[in-house]
């Protein structure tokens, strides 16, 4: 898995602070950024996050490019609607030979390892003779209807991916560029960074805050699992972790 924050809400503290401002003082949108010092940045920032009052962190926003995940995790991802995506397309890019996520309780066991790649093989191989048989298929098929040999290729490929891709497994690699305001990343780290998440979308949300932290730490600093700043929403299925989960993100 790799993750990057590839852009962000310039001083998104301040312009948050801001939005709180206008809020709950006097203040026309002229002067509206006169005085916030960094401290009454924070201020607002804690007040806000005192009251719940979360509606302008949604002035702020973060842009993460994702790669070397699943087509399980996107199908989880996509679950958190208040965001935007673009996801490579299996009709378009060809999956020929394509990587695959090997989940952690297959990689440790040989036999299950094993067993795993075996099938991924032979989901790469009937892959690519669908593709090869349908990419035929289709050309025929154009060039039969008037098109020249090379646009029936190009069109047929295309065609052929669209159909073929129905065999790719889960465990099939994709990338994602994704955005999200400041809210939609509180709500997505409070469900996934929680223990009780699928390893996979945990081990992303994880990488996601740090990332985030490391820019705009006061807009995140309470950011995290339920447990982190409050109880546990699990009840009882909690891991009963709670201590070490605060821990664990203070210092993220």
């Amino acid at each position: 898995m790799h993750v990057e924050l590839l852009t962000y809400t310039p001083d998104a503290d301040k312009i948050v602070a801001s939005a709180a401002k206008l809020c709950y003082a006097k203040s026309d949108i002229d002067t509206l950024m006169e005085g916030l010092t960094p401290e009454k940045t924070e201020s607002f920032l804690d007040v806000l996050s005192d009251l719940g009052h979360q509606s302008p962190v949604e002035h702020a926003s973060f842009t993460f490019g994702i790669e070397g995940v699943s087509r399980a995790l996107l199908a989880q991802l996509t679950r958190h609607r208040i965001a935007s995506y673009s996801v490579q397309s299996q009709r378009y890019v060809s999956k020929c030979n394509f990587e695959y996520i090997v989940p952690p309780a297959i990689a440790d066991i040989p036999e299950a390892k094993a067993e795993f790649i075996k099938a991924m093989e032979e989901d790469a191989a009937h892959y690519e003779s669908l593709r090869s048989t349908l990419t035929a298929a289709h050309t025929a098929r154009l060039i039969a209807e008037g098109k020249d040999e090379k646009s029936a290729a190009k069109a047929a490929e295309k065609m052929a991916n669209e159909d073929a891709r129905f065999v790719l497994p889960n465990a099939c690699d994709t990338r994602i560029i994704m955005t999200m305001n400041v809210r939609s990343l509180y709500n997505f780290f409070r469900l996934r960074c929680c223990n009780r998440a699928q390893w996979e979308i945990r081990a992303l949300a994880c990488e996601m805050l740090r990332l985030v932290k490391g820019v705009a730490p006061n807009l995140f600093k309470n950011a995290g699992p339920s447990c982190v700043c409050g109880t546990c929403s699990e009840g009882a299925y909690s891991c009963g972790q709670a201590a070490q989960m605060r821990k664990k993100f203070g210092e993220l």
